[in-house]
């Protein structure tokens, strides 16, 4: 397989930059250039996969600008996404799968600036193919109430806020309100 890097150039002049990219026989790596990279994990249904990429390229945009808080941002992205962390294709250690669920949840929520998440929309990311992801959800669940805690996030069921250990029924995730600067 081979990617193109279309770059546009002075007086619109284009060059293109070729790289060969190919997967490992396991399909766990890329090689790109003679270079093995970790492979993205292929259970995360497609549009969930192209919001954490959009915010991982968003972060890579924002390090580049010297912002806050853009290198957490890109090792949130990456490690949702399951390229960093623990391996996606290996048995899930626990604390390991807890890191997982907090950067799937911190990037996912960034990525929609300002709008909530469903808990069951990170259990999609990292719990694999089919219905297996529903198994998933107290620990979803426990990481957000852990994170409510802490202040990084807010649960709410109807609008209100709620401790989501406690709520019972369907509840949504957003970003705490920034302080004013």
């Amino acid at each position: 397989m081979v990617a193109t890097d279309a770059t546009s150039i002075k007086e619109g002049s284009f060059v293109s930059t070729e790289k060969t990219v190919e997967p490992t026989a396991d399909g766990h790596y890329l090689v790109i250039d003679g270079r093995k990279w970790r492979a993205s994990d292929p259970s995360i249904p497609d549009t969930l996969r192209q919001e954490l990429v959009d915010e991982l390229m968003s972060a890579r945009r924002a390090v580049k600008n010297r912002e806050n808080d853009a290198r957490i941002r890109v090792n949130d992205a990456k490690v949702a996404l399951g390229e960093r962390g623990q391996p996606w294709w290996e048995k899930h250690e626990p604390q390991a799968f807890n890191e997982r669920i907090m950067a799937t949840i911190g990037a996912l929520l960034r990525k929609r600036a300002g709008s909530s998440i469903c808990p069951s929309e990170v259990a999609r990311v990292v719990g694999g193919k089919g219905e297996s992801w529903r198994q998933y959800m107290d620990d979803i669940r426990q990481v957000a109430a852990e994170m409510a805690s802490q202040g990084e996030l807010i649960a709410t069921q109807k609008g209100v806020a709620v401790e989501p250990n406690n709520a019972r029924g369907p509840i949504r995730l957003l970003l705490p309100p920034r302080p004013a600067q």
